[in-house]
């Protein structure tokens, strides 16, 4: 039932008195929803529920127009029972009836105040004994107080009729037309916004002075919530912007295009997200935030700069792979023919790929670990270039990120959306790239990462590269979790002393070594030669190489553990070879070592650098290893008349300077040994030298090399020719192991070199890496003690054991 509008009856007989029928001490009773029913007032009610119609239709019937209506306690209630409702109403006089298909329309006016003393039933409506509550008479003494309460009350409800939209301003002479205090306490109470619960107050206060006290009280609470009101909203429309104003502009011209029957282009975009959302298969962490925001999206104006910061993200969200993966090759033999195809070597890599894919086709059910591999080597070895062979050989798309002089750990897990311009980070963003979820993924140079005041990438990638909780990586930007489990990752590093420790445990490090002129001398032929003649567009028949000519150009003017240099000096050959055919040249060119020569020049490099150096007392020569490869280092030494001091030259390190004077140190512990007189050392300063003066050099493999040296030149004896050795010497003679072996012993044998000295404690690293072919021309010594290499070396007897092996 709704309280439409009440109005004050005006019938009135010539006498002043209005007329109603007595009322009756039994009455059926009318529930009331929201609405509470004055004396002296004209309601309309609509009636709906079927006991409600049937009470209707039974008083009617019996030609009663009198009924008792009273509020409910809880509106919600569809079947009220008399706990349901106030035992305090009104008896009502029923003066227009008019029956509609949903129900019964009435007008009403209320007579009297009435109590409910006994429930005499409650089907199918409810009937009850009533007491009626007549007006008490306005005492004499109440009188000037009344006054004051009425004219309060005026005042309040002509400001609150002021302050309120709801309140017509016709309602302004109401309170001066009607002079019966308690006529107009139940007037104002009626008009009023009041809830069901104080208007049931005011009817059930019979007292005219309380009855207009409650009234006041709930009037000046009106007030002060009506003026509170007012001043939010006029501080509100004072805050108006100009992308509010747009706002309502937008939503009227959108009004307007529906008026036309323009076809809506927001709705059908924000369908459209929805449905895309609904198929990118999304995990429901991911599910729940993409939906959250398209409501967000579906809420917001398109002139609000929050509009496309969401658009955007949404964007991100429904073009991310979530469930989209590539089958992998699982045919082995197609997959080391694509290996060999791609790169000639690197069997070790080639291998552990096979293996990863044999695991792939044995295993039927569960999940597969990727392998997550770190590919160390020097530059130009084909690291880059073996991780897009294998995704080409695995059938997967292929990402690549470079991480050298990154430094922002939101390059790698991405930008909070709360900044201007946020995007997710590189590995987010490459994956929606590459449109697959299980990608080939080269993290470039990763011993190059930096780290400033914007974060360390290095640490961020500890989740990235840890199986165990890539599965819910978390990117910043996306702020929901992504699978990076299927992803197989691989990173390149030149060296491996600059990733941190906690990220080197996570990858499984894989060392390529530098290659060997027969490894080279293959590359060129089979990749390098016919990639320059191809983009250089010539063919095979009009440009022919010679083994000789490569053989050349790798050893006379390159000089390095890869073949990027190589390539160069080629596509150098190339050029010349085009120009020449541009210029007129029909007949095909063969090249020749001649050919290179009058190409490339003289040679840069000596082929056989340690035969060509002279060797005398103070001269031995040595193994190291650089980022680039491994090279040979001639180490030299010279005596001087002072006081025995040392003196270190060619930029050496600390380490390596401590290497010297350990050297120095124990060679006059063998003084007698090797015959060399104590006061030799003390009349005399050292001075060690190693060349290549402006190349810094450090670490201790030169231990044994510094020792030879000085050996020599207090001996006056030369080293073994086409000799060269590293390792590490300690103070009481122990020769201990060092690394990078490979690099060193192929440097060597590219040198010229025919015999080396190692640790005992390498010699596993020497089966194991070093070609079988270099292997084959070198002579191998391994030794414990200083003594063996003075004995191989230089040929001196002091007193030691003999070497441990000697081997070809």
């Amino acid at each position: 039932m709704s309280d439409i509008e009440l109005k004050v009856r005006e019938e009135e007989h010539k006498d002043g008195e209005q007329e109603f029928p007595d009322i009756p001490a039994e009455l059926n009773i009318l529930p009331l929803r929201d609405s509470v029913v004055y004396p002296m007032l004209i309601a309309p009610l609509s009636v709906g529920r079927p006991s409600s119609v049937q009470l209707i239709d039974d008083t009617v019937a019996a030609n009663h127009r009198i009924i008792g209506v009273v509020a409910q306690k809880d509106p919600s209630v569809e079947v009220p029972t008399p706990d349901d409702i106030y035992p305090f109403g009104c008896a009502v006089i029923i003066r227009t009836l008019v029956k509609m298909p949903d129900g019964i329309r009435l007008i009403v006016q209320g007579v009297s105040r009435i109590r409910l003393t006994k429930v005499l039933q409650t089907q199918p409506y409810l009937r009850a004994s009533i007491e009626v509550v007549e007006e008490e008479p306005i005492k004499e003494s109440d009188r000037d107080e009344i006054e004051a309460l009425r004219r309060t009350i005026a005042s309040l409800f002509e400001r609150c009729i002021n302050l309120s939209p709801q309140l017509p301003d016709e309602l302004r002479t109401l309170t001066q037309a009607v002079q019966e205090p308690n006529v107009m306490a139940d007037l104002v109470a009626a008009h009023m916004t009041f809830s069901v619960a104080d208007k049931q107050r005011i009817l059930e206060a019979v007292p005219v002075k309380e009855r207009m006290r409650t009234l006041v009280e709930l009037l000046n609470r009106e007030v002060r919530v009506l003026e509170l009101t007012s001043k939010v909203q006029s501080e509100v429309n004072e805050e108006l912007t100009k992308s509010q104003r747009d706002y309502y502009l937008r939503e009227q011209l959108k009004a307007i295009q529906k008026e036309l029957g323009e076809e809506d282009d927001r709705e059908q975009e924000i369908e459209e997200l929805r449905q895309q959302i609904e198929a990118a298969g999304m995990p429901q962490e991911a599910l729940k935030e993409a939906t959250r925001e398209l409501q967000r999206l579906a809420r917001m104006s398109p002139a609000s700069p929050e509009y496309n910061v969401v658009r955007t993200y949404l964007d991100y969200m429904v073009s991310m792979p979530w469930n989209v993966s590539t089958e992998d090759t699982l045919d082995l033999k197609k997959v080391r023919k694509v290996l060999d195809r791609d790169h000639y070597g690197l069997d070790k890599i080639k291998e552990r790929i096979v293996e990863f894919l044999a695991v792939r086709k044995f295993k039927k059910e569960g999940v597969v670990r990727q392998p997550i591999l770190c590919f160390l080597g020097p530059p130009g070895v084909g690291k880059t270039s073996l991780g897009r062979s294998i995704a080409s050989a695995l059938g997967r798309k292929f990402v690549r990120v470079s991480l050298g002089g990154m430094r922002d750990e939101a390059e790698i897990k991405g930008h909070r959306r709360t900044y201007i311009g946020a995007m997710p980070g590189q590995i987010i963003q490459n994956i929606r790239r590459c449109g697959s979820n299980n990608p080939v993924f080269i993290l470039d140079e990763i011993d190059k990462l930096g780290a400033d005041f914007r974060g360390d990438p290095s640490s961020a990638l500890l989740e990235v590269l840890d199986p165990e909780q890539n599965s819910a990586f978390r990117d910043h930007y996306l702020d929901a979790p992504f699978d990076l489990s299927k992803v197989f990752f691989i990173t390149t590093a030149n060296v491996i002393e600059t990733i941190p420790p906690p990220l080197r445990d996570r990858m499984e490090v894989i060392e390529l070594g530098g290659y060997t002129e027969a490894e080279k001398i293959e590359i060129a032929r089979r990749h390098i030669i016919p990639k320059q003649l191809e983009e250089h567009g010539l063919t095979s028949k009009k440009l022919k190489w010679t083994k000789p000519a490569i053989r050349m150009v790798i050893s006379s003017y390159t000089r390095e553990a890869g073949v990027r240099n190589l390539e160069r000096e080629i596509a150098a050959i190339t050029r010349k070879a085009v120009t020449a055919f541009a210029e007129g040249r029909r007949a095909p060119i063969t090249v020749t070592p001649e050919y290179v020569q009058s190409c490339l020049g003289a040679p840069r490099y000596l082929h056989d650098e340690v035969a060509e150096r002279e060797l005398r007392p103070g001269l031995s020569v040595g193994m190291v290893w650089t980022p680039v490869g491994g090279d040979i280092v001639f180490v030299e030494s010279a005596k001087l008349p002072g006081k025995g001091d040392l003196i270190l030259t060619g930029q050496l390190g600390d380490v390596m300077k401590e290497s010297a004077r350990i050297a120095l140190s124990y060679l006059e512990t063998l003084c007698d040994a090797v015959g060399v007189q104590p006061d030799e050392f003390g009349n005399h300063d050292v001075h060690v030298h190693v060349p290549a003066g402006a190349i810094p050099k450090d670490g201790p493999s030169a231990g044994i090399t510094i020792l030879i040296s000085l050996a020599s030149l207090f001996t006056g004896k030369t080293i073994k020719k086409r000799l060269a050795m590293t390792g590490e010497l300690t103070l009481t003679g122990q020769v201990l192991p060092v690394g990078g072996i490979k690099e060193k012993v192929i440097a060597a044998h590219r040198a010229g070199v025919k015999e080396v000295i190692l640790p005992a404690e390498n010699e596993k690293d020497y089966k194991e890496e070093v070609p079988e072919k270099v292997r084959k021309s070198l002579k191998v010594n391994f030794v414990r003690d200083a003594g063996e290499v003075c004995r191989i070396a230089l040929g001196l007897d002091c007193g030691e054991a003999r070497p441990k092996k000697k081997r070809r």
